[in-house]
């Protein structure tokens, strides 16, 4: 049949043949008349102030339009409110060019113009600044006595403090039958997507832009340009169809946008700029972070007693802070716990949220934790997360909305041999390598937001559906035109999802897993209106014979209404909208969870992690061999991009477990390794046998289309449950990410 439902159907992307045939349009592929070019000059220095900025060598140079900096630069909102996003953690943000101090290493202090990108990059090389130079702090570790509790504001709605503590954690941890000690770290991490950041600004007269831009939220970065500049939100339109990776570095506005809009609006012409890849390792990061767990369980397994201590790194002017030590109790419900998070502020550029910020870090050492009381008490590591299951949120006391973590336990073991493992470490070996299982549990927020959606019937009896939302590879265009096709009655090839345009119905920043929980539904209802809307132009049609029927009574299917009672009884489209005079027809409509009821319960998305590693015995070198995540994440709506992220994610926890860290030479406070040869990351030889298993789970209570977000999920179990299987095939534990060969050497 032509009509087929779509969702749960593994699709291809719809945009895939435009992004390989090269005919995609990112951010900085946007060609217009008169385009000059931006290029930032960063700080040299960690902390200081600017004495003097000297453009005499370069102003003058053929092709050289303008020099901006803090001292001639235009004027811009004075109130630090107007600089916030929707990302923006509690504190003062950052403006470039405000003024002559420096904050941190490679802060942007000048933007040159110029006819060409070569012309403005040779210029910014040019150009003499001095400075007076202070003493500076970038070590979190030699800073531990700066520690405090981070500040609260907006950002605590989606990123909650650790609960308040329960029981009497030290009474209960000193009776337990087995205790655990252990300290963890893992270093700075960059996103490195592979599409640079870029702003194409598009000048189209007094106040009015056309704003090409890379980022994870076409509305935030309309409110921030309309809002810092002055402008008026009517006249502001961002543009973004086509991102190439974010991971959370497009959450917030970042600083090409401000310096290519300022410089637009000051010249009164196009202007793009572009940060190269070492100046994208200034935008964020996933800040360090030294944790510290005591767990205590008695002789049977069971957890009574949770100390999860968190520290992080954060800038100067901003309070950055992760949810690392809430996941613990979520999962196991022990009666006594005592949870900390605190933040160091030094003297660099504040962290940004990267893919399952927190989460990732968080749960490493949680299930590593768990992975020591399994072998202390010779319980399988499965069997001890079984003992210790719940269908509640022991943190809350809220029952899970749905929780089908146990099956994905039970089935991810069955699936990937887990009985075949010898419990004891560096018992299996396979030539000269030695071979280890580890598992551990993935768990990450089913969140949900305000989103809006518009549905049009066109004059040629197709739909159009407009969101704002973005599309950051993660395949929302497929799915969202999937929902609509399937609300409509109608197949893909006539329906067309328009998005990732400022001007269409409002959708929030791209992040959290929650962009399908929260467009999804704003689109199933903005079609079931249209629907509505349908019926009612046919039942007030002469001689109708759908003037009494109900929206329960019909249904819609490839482009007619039926009389579910007498599907002989049709009527098209094409005669709804003939009757219309040829008009178009179309309804807006919103989406958001009920606050009355949606709070009573916990949401959570869960996964069961399997890996295993080779290890040269002598060289130390570690392979992932195999690994597979069963996930239960409510209704899948297309498996093909479903599984394609949750691939992704798991190659990103190998990444994070062997592979990623940012090194930082403290006296001089700047990123020494800020590129692709030197920040390691898994090539095609890293990467082996990765399966996903999805079990089914009916969760009608966290939207209206049962689908739990899985952008992050494939990423958050991998570093523990590969941390584990190094433990099980070595007998060696090691607590710091990444996880080095030196560390298993003799």
């Amino acid at each position: 049949m032509k009509n087929l439902p779509s969702i749960g159907q593994p699709h291809n992307r719809l945009e895939g043949a435009l992004k390989v045939t090269g005919s995609a349009k990112y951010a900085g592929d946007y060609n217009v008349d008169g385009l000059l070019y931006g290029y930032v000059v960063n700080s040299t220095i960690t902390k200081g102030k600017i004495k003097s900025i000297d453009t005499s060598e370069v102003k003058d140079l053929e092709g050289i339009v303008e020099i901006l900096t803090h001292e001639n630069r235009p004027s811009t909102a004075w109130f630090d409110f107007q600089y916030a996003d929707m990302d923006a953690p509690p504190g003062t943000v950052f403006k470039p060019l405000k003024d002559n101090v420096i904050r941190y290493n490679g802060q942007p202090i000048a933007l040159v113009v110029a006819e060409t990108f070569e012309m403005a990059r040779y210029a910014a090389a040019k150009i003499k600044i001095e400075y007076e130079t202070e003493g500076f702090a970038t070590e979190m570790a030699a800073n531990l006595e700066e520690a405090r509790d981070p500040k609260k504001g907006l950002a605590s709605l989606l990123k909650p403090p650790p609960p308040k503590p329960k029981g009497d954690f030290d009474t209960a941890y000193k009776e337990s039958f087995v205790k655990t000690d252990s300290r963890f770290s893992h270093g700075t991490e960059h996103h490195n997507p592979m599409e640079l950041y870029a702003s194409t600004v598009i000048y189209e007269g007094e106040g009015k832009l056309k704003i090409y831009d890379k980022t994870q939220g076409t509305i935030n970065s309309q409110m921030y340009v309309a809002n810092v500049f002055g402008l008026k939100m009517k006249n502001v339109q961002v543009i973004s169809p086509f991102v190439g990776g974010g991971f959370g570095s497009g959450l917030r506005p970042q600083h090409q946008l401000f310096m290519a809009v300022m410089a637009s609006l000051h010249l009164k012409r196009n202007v793009r700029v572009t940060l190269d890849r070492a100046q994208m390792y200034m935008i964020g990061h996933r800040p360090p972070t030294l944790q510290h767990t005591k767990f205590g369980a008695d002789e049977n397994g069971k957890v009574n007693a949770i100390f999860h201590e968190a520290i992080g790194e954060t800038s100067q002017f901003e309070d950055y802070v992760e949810i690392v030590v809430n996941w613990a109790n979520m999962l196991y419900p022990a009666e006594n716990t005592l949870l900390q998070h605190k933040i160091v502020p030094l003297d660099v550029y504040s962290p940004l949220d990267m893919r399952a910020p927190g989460g990732s870090t968080g749960m490493h050492a949680i299930e590593v934790t768990m992975d020591e009381i399994a072998y202390r008490l010779n319980i399988d590591p499965v069997e001890l997360r079984l003992i210790n299951y719940s269908m509640v949120d022991q943190s809350s006391e809220k029952e899970y909305s749905s929780k089908e973590l146990k099956e994905c336990y039970l089935r991810g073991a069955k699936q990937f041999g887990w009985d075949q493992r010898n419990p004891v470490p560096r018992s299996m070996k396979r030539g000269n390598k030695l071979v280890g299982y580890g598992m551990a549990t993935g768990m990450w927020d089913a969140n949900r937001l305000l989103g809006r959606a518009e549905a049009i019937l066109k004059s040629d009896g197709k739909v159009e559906v407009q969101s704002a939302v973005t599309d950051i590879g993660t395949g929302t265009f497929t799915i969202m035109t999937q929902i609509a096709a399937d609300q409509l009655g109608l197949p893909l090839e006539d329906v067309t999802f328009s998005y990732a345009d400022s001007k269409m119905a409002f959708a929030p920043i791209q992040g959290g897993s929650f962009t399908t929980a929260t467009v999804g539904p704003a689109v199933k209802a903005a079609c079931e209106a249209l629907n509505k809307k349908l019926l009612k132009i046919a039942g007030l049609m002469e001689g109708s014979a759908f003037a009494k029927a109900k929206f329960k009574d019909v249904s819609f299917k490839d482009g007619y209404i039926f009389l579910k009672d007498n599907p002989g009884t049709k009527i098209g489209y094409d005669e709804i909208l003939k009757h219309n005079d040829g008009k178009e027809i179309r309804t807006k409509n919103s989406a958001m969870p009920n606050p009355l009821t949606y709070g009573k319960k916990a949401r959570a998305v869960h996964s069961a992690v399997f890996v295993e590693v080779e290890i040269d015995e002598e060289l130390g070198v570690i392979e992932v061999k195999r690994a597979l995540t069963a996930v239960a994440a409510g209704k899948i709506i297309n498996p093909k991009t479903a599984e394609s992220q949750l691939l992704g994610g798991m190659i990103w926890g190998i990444s994070k477990a062997l592979h990623e860290e940012t090194i930082t030479d403290h006296t001089l406070g700047k990123y020494m390794n800020d590129d692709l040869a030197e920040y390691h990351i898994p090539v095609h030889a890293d990467i082996h046998d990765l399966q996903v298993l999805f079990v089914e789970e009916d969760d009608k209570f966290v939207n209206d289309l049962g689908v739990k977000g899985v952008g992050e999920i494939g990423g958050v179990g991998m570093p523990p449950a590969i941390t584990n299987a190094v433990y099980h095939a070595t007998g060696k534990r090691i607590y710091d990410l990444p996880i080095h060969f030196d560390y298993l050497l003799e």
